[in-house]
């Protein structure tokens, strides 16, 4: 059975940094992803990164402050965050899939339980 977890989320202050991981047991997938979601708000779409790390996606709000990167030695997608904001403040999640990188929720299978980010000074 495909199980993602999430870690390292947590509080920190406006301009901090986190970084999040998100380990795949057993497997490999080719291309996984981050969403973020706030309550009340559809999953928004965050990073993503393909099969051997060569091709990364963000959104235009974290394109300059998070990276995505994996060790698939490890099954493990991790997300760099840095000069964090309160609007980053949400429960993250990581999604996997064996289709093309995607921006998408419909685009990943699977899904882990989330992380809670929260930026409050």
């Amino acid at each position: 059975q495909v199980q993602l977890v999430e870690s390292g989320g947590g509080l920190v202050q406006p301009g901090g940094s986190l970084r999040l991981s998100c380990a795949a047991s057993g497997r490999t997938f080719s291309n996984m992803g981050w969403f973020r979601q706030t309550p009340g708000n559809e999953r928004e779409f965050v990073a993503a990164i393909n099969w051997n790390g060569g091709s990364t996606y963000y959104s235009d709000s974290v394109r300059a402050r998070f990276a995505i990167s994996r060790d698939n030695n490890r099954n493990t997608v991790y997300l760099q965050m840095v000069s964090l904001k309160p609007e980053d403040t949400a429960v993250y999640y990581c999604a996997a899939d064996d289709s093309g990188p995607s921006t998408l929720v419909a685009g990943y299978r699977y899904w882990g339980q989330g992380t809670q980010v929260t930026v409050s000074s």
